[in-house]
């Protein structure tokens, strides 16, 4: 007998729709933005089949479909971190390094620990949970060098339905004993780990060399192999973040114009690849990003927090040749998994350069712009039909002050920057990954 066929499973979502058109950083933020004061998102096996005024859409819900009623609260697209490691969710807020001797002294002994498959498991759920918390519902994820530590991840995030990138960070030098692999294993193991989940089950693989000074030319060159195999892989890896790091990549790659030049002869720099930070980089290598669909990750409370230097978000931006980027909250130098947060960094790191960041800029790279970076905007950061229903719901008035300050909103524009500037993980009422949701503050609890 043939089975019967599995019954579609409906839900829908009722409150004020906010979502994006196009880039406000190349036309006003005004007509980037879309939002439907009382709309309703009608969601089918995952999918988003309706956006649209309640009034109207209402007549597209399936009979029986119980609908969400989050009036007063807004619906938007899951935020996406295009840059953090789950493995130093432990070690976050720990004090008083910058970028190379905060590597030594914290960062390798935490990651040492996720030789312990069980050890790994036990922090890949914490951190989704986390995530889930603040409303990310996809992330470009270092792993650590062992493989047990991908397996651990991806695990827990098919468990929960979530859409995320990750990978087995390669380092075959430069690092203490205990993370190194070699060129040739870290190949080998990074081509299992592809074949056991890249494209099944909304996960997906980015192959990791963690940073050139961590890599031979050898392991790099094997990386960029890797991915010239197969088009739909990811690329993750750090750039250009602090000025001791630039002047350690130029003593050891003397023969490269730049730092992303290093990654660009091993292959590296292409679409789906994204760098973290890109702080120190020239208008060269912004134009090579450019021409090549290579991203930016924008991390601001780590780069705050070990006083790397201030990220030029509106010159990468700059029209002539605008570079894709998206948020990253890069924990643990970053000191919140809160896009919220990093939104409320991002904000005063433009002012100090003369910038203003518009709220609807703002949540355009934590959206749609991180959908972007990771060229997966075909299937998430915007609120539409087609997409895939990943959503988060924000409370404006999740504390007294938020409350106290929403009184005085007079359009949506103010009530966005009122939660970057004041919102935090409080300020998520609820996540929803493939149409199920998977945190309800309510009760504080993940699926």
């Amino acid at each position: 007998m043939t089975p019967a066929p599995t019954p579609p499973v409906h839900s829908a979502l009722r409150g004020h729709i906010v979502t994006f058109r196009g880039n406000p950083f190349l036309m006003p933020p005004a007509d980037a933005l879309v939002e439907e004061p009382d709309g309703l998102v009608i969601i089918t096996d995952g999918r988003i089949t309706h956006v649209g005024p309640y009034s109207e859409t209402v007549a597209h819900l399936p009979p029986g479909t119980d609908v969400a009623d989050y009036r007063g609260c807004l619906i938007s697209a899951g935020f996406i971190d295009t840059h953090v490691h789950y493995p130093q969710l432990p070690m976050i807020a720990a004090y008083g390094e910058q970028l190379l001797e905060w590597l030594e002294r914290y960062t390798f002994p935490t990651e040492r620990r996720f030789a312990d498959g069980e050890y790994a498991a036990t922090i890949a759920r914490t951190f989704l949970h986390e995530l889930l918390r603040c409303g990310t519902t996809t992330a470009a994820v270092y792993c650590t060098v062992h493989p047990q530590s991908v397996d651990a991840f991806f695990t827990e995030s098919t468990r929960l339905g979530t859409l995320m990138v990750a990978g087995k960070v390669l380092m075959d030098r430069n690092a203490p004993d205990f993370l190194r692999d070699t060129a040739q294993r870290g190949y080998d193991e990074s081509r299992a780990l592809i074949d056991r989940w890249h494209g099944k089950n909304r996960q997906f693989y980015a192959v990791t060399p963690r940073f050139a000074p961590t890599s031979t030319p050898a392991q790099l060159e094997l990386a960029g192999a890797l991915l010239a195999q197969d088009e739909t892989l990811f690329m993750q890896t750090h750039l250009a973040e602090n000025r001791a790091e630039v002047a350690w990549v130029a003593e050891l790659f003397p023969d490269s114009r730049s730092y992303l030049d290093v990654y660009d002869r091993a292959g590296l720099v292409r679409p789906r690849s994204v760098m973290g930070h890109g702080i120190y980089v020239d208008e060269q290598d912004l134009c090579r990003c450019h021409a090549s669909g290579c991203a930016l990750a924008h991390c601001p409370t780590s780069n705050l927090f070990l006083g790397s230097g201030a990220f030029r978000l509106f010159d990468v931006m700059d029209a002539k040749r605008p570079v894709r980027t998206g948020l990253g909250t890069d924990i643990g130098a970053g000191t919140s998994l809160s896009h919220l947060q990093s939104m409320n960094e991002a904000y005063k790191i433009a002012q100090m350069g003369g910038h203003r960041l518009h709220p609807v800029q703002a949540f355009w790279l934590a959206t749609r712009g991180g959908a972007e970076a990771l060229h997966l905007e075909g299937r998430i950061g915007t609120v539409a039909a087609g997409m895939d229903a990943d959503l988060c719901i924000l409370d404006p008035k999740a504390t007294p002050l938020q409350a106290l300050r929403t009184q005085m909103c007079d359009s949506t524009a103010d009530l966005l920057f009122t939660l970057m500037m004041l919102g935090d993980d409080r300020s998520i009422r609820a996540t929803y990954a493939g149409g199920t949701k998977v945190y309800d503050r309510a009760n504080d609890a993940t699926a």
